[in-house]
């Protein structure tokens, strides 16, 4: 196995699990609701492997960070299909932020911070979305109005977002810091 292979494995393997526990941590993570959606960090360490290595690494990452809820235990799961739905592609289509890691990277290099700041902005706001969609379908299908009389699909658009507006937003502000305080450390230089 050559070494950019090696290293790209290894990157996304320890961002999934940083992600993780950014999102275990108590004082890291805050709940929103008993059935799962919180307000974190978490979804950054994706975020960052996917403008580091692109679609392809936003999307293992992603991936590998649903299923490891699952393996500790921390998902919320009454259906397979609900499960596969909230965990594996909800996290995994994060990683589509990746389409915008190389006009990120050739930006920071020519130090067009207006430019690079949106592309991380599009690309968040990208990931963000997917996974909101992946937790709306899950939602409506899956799951009933908490409230009597509220249509289900209105329920799970406020369930759902009211956690991943602020994820979104605090996401696309740290990714941005982090990228524009060390852009080198966090460019991919393979």
């Amino acid at each position: 196995m050559n070494r950019k292979r090696t290293l790209f494995l290894v990157e996304v393997a320890i961002f999934a699990a940083f992600a993780l526990l950014l999102d275990i941590i108590p004082f890291l993570s805050f709940k929103i609701w008993a059935q799962g959606g919180s307000i974190s960090f978490a979804m950054i360490p994706i975020f960052i492997v996917a403008f580091r290595w692109g679609i392809k690494g936003g999307l293992l990452a992603g991936l590998l960070w649903g299923i490891l809820q699952i393996a500790v235990g921390t998902a919320y799961v009454l259906f397979p299909i609900q499960g596969f739905l909230d965990y594996a592609v909800a996290f995994t289509v994060l990683g589509f932020a990746g389409v915008f890691a190389g006009k990120v990277q050739r930006n920071i290099k020519k130090g067009n911070t207006k430019k690079y700041l949106g592309y991380i902005v599009a690309g968040v706001f990208l990931g963000s979305v997917l996974r909101f969609a992946a937790h709306y379908v899950a939602g409506v299908t899956f799951f009933e109005s908490a409230i009597d009389g509220q249509p289900v699909w209105l329920y799970s658009l406020l369930y759902n977002g009211s956690y991943m507006l602020p994820a979104f937003v605090l996401s696309a502000v740290l990714v941005f810091f982090l990228f524009h305080k060390q852009p080198r450390t966090l460019m991919n230089q393979y």
